[in-house]
């Protein structure tokens, strides 16, 4: 079932962007957003230079995506072991 799942909403998102003139631009508010809410978590109080918030967001980013990474790792890990007779 969850290959099915899978299959689905890959031909969705590919259909979605098979309409789109410019993917980035459409996917621009939502990437903005998104280092937003690092920006905020970095300097709450807005006192850094514009420049240096946006370069620590990013580090913060990164090391966000290498959390989920891990734990993308660990669960496939976890998976294999489940799967083993």
């Amino acid at each position: 079932m969850a290959r099915y799942d899978a299959a689905e909403g890959r031909a969705a998102a590919l259909t979605r962007w098979a309409h789109e003139d410019d993917p980035q631009a459409a996917t621009a508010p939502a990437r903005a957003g998104f280092l937003a809410r690092f920006e905020r978590q970095v300097d709450p109080d807005n006192q850094l230079d514009p420049a240096e918030r946006e370069k620590r967001a990013r580090r913060l980013m990164r090391a966000h995506m290498v959390r989920l990474a891990q734990k993308a790792r660990a669960k496939r890990a976890a998976n294999k072991l489940k799967e083993m007779p």
